[in-house]
């Protein structure tokens, strides 16, 4: 379906029961697209739900996953690891050829900072609803491209985060790859963009066309804002 809508890569999320079916997914995935598609790897690996029992995996125990996604052409691993553990990542990078990536949950600066002196990442991945906001960003970007890794923030939420961060991309280093959160159909469109007055559409060849509108060239959708509106909560 991804190939279909013209999407350029594709982005399987680990989760199933046993390891080895996610790593059979991503094999079939491969054999049945051959180099049509990029294909990147999340193993949801940075954080836990309370619902999680297992522990974190490993160095040694990613260093072996690592090596069958290389097998299987993957761009990138993201999430390998726990967020917080900043050894573990330097050294799974220097042990592998595939690109580590991370950072959607990391919200300060200064962990930013870490991360991209100590050599954790290729490939970084902040949400500007999460963390400095788009003038933030923006100057981080310049910091990641300067160093040679690759800036592509984190967009799975509303469609108001995803454009303010397509933005924040476009209006500084740009990326080779966006997410575009789209999993049907389970997350559409309209599901992600209910507050909008149009849906964030990609054009067919992998592409969104921003608008030169201001701001983020989207209109919120005042009558669907008032109806979901809670009078349980005030945000200032």
């Amino acid at each position: 379906q991804a190939r279909d809508l013209g999407f350029p890569a594709l982005k399987v999320r680990f989760g199933r029961p046993k390891l080895d079916d996610d790593l059979a997914v991503v094999k079939a995935i491969r054999d049945d697209l051959g180099s049509s598609l990029e294909l990147m790897v999340d193993c949801n690996q940075g954080w836990r739900m309370p619902w999680d029992t297992a522990a974190p995996w490993t160095v040694d125990h990613a260093t072996d996953v690592a090596k069958v996604l290389e097998d299987n052409g993957v761009y990138w691993m993201e999430e390998p690891l726990h967020r917080g553990d900043y050894d573990g990542m330097t050294e799974l990078h220097n042990r592998v050829k595939i690109r580590i990536a991370g950072g959607e949950l990391t919200r300060e600066p200064y962990e930013f900072r870490e991360l991209l002196q100590r050599g954790c990442f290729d490939v970084f991945q902040p949400d500007v609803v999460c963390t400095q906001g788009i003038t933030g960003l923006a100057k981080f970007a310049h910091e990641v491209a300067a160093a040679g890794k690759i800036f592509t923030p984190h967009t799975w939420g509303t469609g108001i985060g995803m454009m303010g961060n397509l933005h924040v991309t476009a209006g500084t280093v740009g990326a080779p790859f966006i997410e575009f959160p789209f999993d049907p159909p389970e997350w559409t469109t309209a599901r992600r963009d209910y507050m909008l007055t149009n849906t964030i559409e990609a054009d067919g060849e992998g592409w969104i066309h921003l608008s030169d509108e201001p701001g983020l060239g989207i209109s919120l959708n005042e009558d669907v804002l008032r109806k979901t509106a809670s009078a349980q909560a005030t945000f200032s």
